[in-house]
C-alpha cells in the first residue's frame, strides 16, 4: 500500500515526518516523499532540508495522499500544477488527507467544498475562503468522502493513527503507537486556543509572524 506525502519549499517538517513514523511502522504500508521535481526542499525556516525522492507525475495514484502544511502551502493554493495532481490522485485514492494548512490546498482543489473541515487555528478564515466550513477539531473525518483532515503540526500523529486503523486494523494502529512510544504527558495544558491564555495566544503570533 503506497501512502504519499507531498513535500514542497517552507514546508512544517512534523507534519510530514510525525505521520510517516507512525504509517511506516506498519510493513505493509510504503511511505513515497513527492514533490514538483526530485531532491531537497526546505522547511519554513529554512533550517531543515527534506528529500522528495519522485516527482508528482512519478506517483499518479498513491492509494493515500497526504498533504502536509506550512507557510509554504499560501503559494501553492495558487500553483495548478500541484492542485491537478491533487485532484487527479483523490479520483483512485483510498483516503486523502492533509495536516495543518495542508487542508488549504485541498480546498483549493477543490475537495473541500461544502465539508467540515479543518487546519491550524491561525488559518482558519483562510480555509473558510476555499468553501471549507473551519472546526476546531483535531481530526475531521468524511469517510464517504475519503477526505481526513488534521489541525496544526502535531495532531498528524493522530490522524495518522486513525489512518492505521482504517487501512489495517485497530491492532495494528496500536502496535504503531507502541512503537512510537506515543503517549503523551505535556508539562503544559496550552496546546489548544480554547485552553491557552490571551498572553499565550498573543506570543504565539508574535512568533509565527518573526518566523514568517
Amino acid at each position: 500500500m503506497q501512502v504519499a506525502i507531498a513535500l514542497f519549499p517552507r514546508n512544517t517538517a512534523l507534519d510530514a515526518v510525525g505521520p510517516y513514523e507512525v504509517l511506516q511502522r506498519v510493513p505493509s504500508i510504503d511511505v513515497v516523499f513527492v514533490g514538483h521535481r526530485r531532491g531537497e526542499v526546505r522547511t519554513e525556516n529554512g533550517m531543515l532540508g527534506l528529500i522528495c525522492d519522485a516527482s508528482f507525475d512519478e506517483v499518479p495514484r498513491p492509494d493515500v495522499l497526504l498533504v502536509p502544511g506550512g507557510i509554504g502551502t499560501r503559494t501553492l493554493i495558487r500553483d495548478e500544477p500541484m492542485l491537478d495532481w491533487v485532484r487527479e490522485a483523490h479520483q483512485h485514492t483510498l483516503f486523502t488527507t492533509s495536516v495543518c494548512t495542508g487542508s488549504l490546498i485541498l480546498g483549493a482543489a477543490g475537495l473541500l467544498d461544502g465539508l467540515t473541515a479543518t487546519t491550524h487555528w491561525a488559518a482558519a478564515d483562510i480555509l473558510g475562503s476555499m468553501g471549507a466550513l473551519y472546526t476546531a477539531q483535531r481530526v475531521v473525518e468524511h469517510l464517504p468522502q475519503r477526505i481526513i483532515t488534521a489541525a496544526g503540526v502535531s495532531s498528524g500523529i493522530d490522524m495518522a493513527l486513525r489512518l492505521v486503523e482504517l487501512l489495517v486494523d485497530r491492532q495494528a494502529a496500536e502496535a504503531s503507537q507502541l512503537m512510537i512510544e506515543y503517549d503523551p504527558e505535556p508539562p503544559f495544558d496550552s496546546g489548544d486556543l480554547g485552553k491557552a491564555s490571551e498572553a499565550t495566544r498573543l506570543l504565539a503570533l508574535e512568533y509565527f509572524t518573526q518566523r514568517h
